[in-house]
C-alpha cells in the first residue's frame, strides 16, 4: 500500500545583506545576500504532517505556487505603509519593499490556485493590507492589552485574546485563549470579506480568516506555542484535502 503524500508547504522568509549576520561572515561575503528563515515554522509544519519548503524570491511566482499545496506568509519587518495609502509614522520599523511585493504576488496566486494560506504577524497584516485593509502603525505596550512584548521569551503567553464563535478559529482553540506578543503594529480597517476571527481585551484584532474556508491569519506567532499548534494542523489539513 502506497502512503500518501504530504502536502507540501511553502514558507516566506526575509532577505539581508549577509553583512548583518555579524563577524560570523568573512569580509569578502559581507555585500552578498542571505535569505532568512526562522526553523520553527518549518519544525511547526512537519510535526503537524506537512513537508515544510523555504521559497526563494529567484523563481516565478506563479511556478513556485503551482508546486505548493499551502502556504504560510511568515512574520518579519513592517509593511510599507504606502501600500495602503499613508504616510510612514515616525515610529515605522523597517520596511521590505520588495519582500511586501514578493508576498502580495504569493499571496494572491495562493488565493487564485484556492489552496490555504496561514498568515502569522506580519503575514496576517500583510492578508488584511491585500484585501483593502490598513494598519496603525505603532502601538506602546502600555496602550491596552499588553502588544508588543519584546522582552519576554518569545514562546510565554502574554495576553488574552477572545475567539468569536462560528469562525474556523472557533473550531481550533478555546474560546478565551493565551497567546504570545511580537508585534508593535495592528489592523485598522478590516480588509474586505475578511471576518474576524479573535480580538484581544482592548479591541484590537488578532485574527481573521475568509469565508471559503482557505485563509486563516493570526496576529500572534502560534509557531512558537503548542507544538503542533492547532493552526498548524488546520493548514496541513486543508491543504491534503485540496
Amino acid at each position: 500500500m502506497v502512503a500518501m503524500a504530504r502536502p507540501l508547504i511553502g514558507l516566506t522568509g526575509r532577505r539581508w545583506p549577509a553583512r548583518r549576520l555579524g563577524t560570523s561572515v568573512p569580509a569578502a561575503m559581507v555585500e552578498l545576500e542571505v535569505d532568512v528563515h526562522f526553523t520553527d515554522y518549518g519544525a511547526s509544519v512537519s510535526q503537524a504532517g506537512g513537508l515544510p519548503v523555504e521559497l526563494t524570491r529567484d523563481a516565478d511566482v506563479d511556478e513556485i505556487v503551482e508546486h505548493l499545496d499551502g502556504l504560510v506568509l511568515s512574520g518579519g519587518a513592517d509593511l510599507d505603509p504606502a501600500l495602503y495609502g499613508e504616510a510612514p509614522d515616525p515610529d515605522l520599523g523597517e520596511v521590505e519593499p520588495s519582500r511586501d511585493a514578493w508576498e502580495m504576488a504569493l499571496y494572491a496566486a495562493a488565493r487564485a490556485k484556492g489552496i490555504p494560506v496561514l498568515g502569522i504577524c506580519r503575514g496576517f497584516q500583510l492578508v488584511n493590507v491585500a484585501e483593502g485593509g490598513s494598519l496603525r502603525q505603532h502601538v506602546d505596550l502600555d496602550e491596552g492589552a499588553g502588544h508588543p512584548q519584546w522582552d519576554v521569551n518569545g514562546r510565554q503567553r502574554t495576553h488574552d485574546v477572545r475567539v468569536n464563535g462560528g469562525t474556523i478559529l472557533a473550531g481550533l482553540v478555546p474560546e478565551e485563549l493565551a497567546v504570545n506578543s511580537l508585534h508593535h503594529q495592528v489592523v485598522e480597517r478590516v480588509g474586505e470579506g475578511l471576518r474576524v476571527s479573535a480580538v484581544a481585551s482592548d479591541g484590537v484584532v488578532e485574527g481573521v480568516e475568509s469565508a471559503d474556508g482557505n485563509l486563516l491569519a493570526v496576529q500572534w506567532h502560534p509557531e512558537l506555542l503548542t507544538r503542533p499548534d492547532p493552526t498548524f494542523r488546520w493548514l496541513v489539513e486543508a491543504a491534503s484535502r485540496a
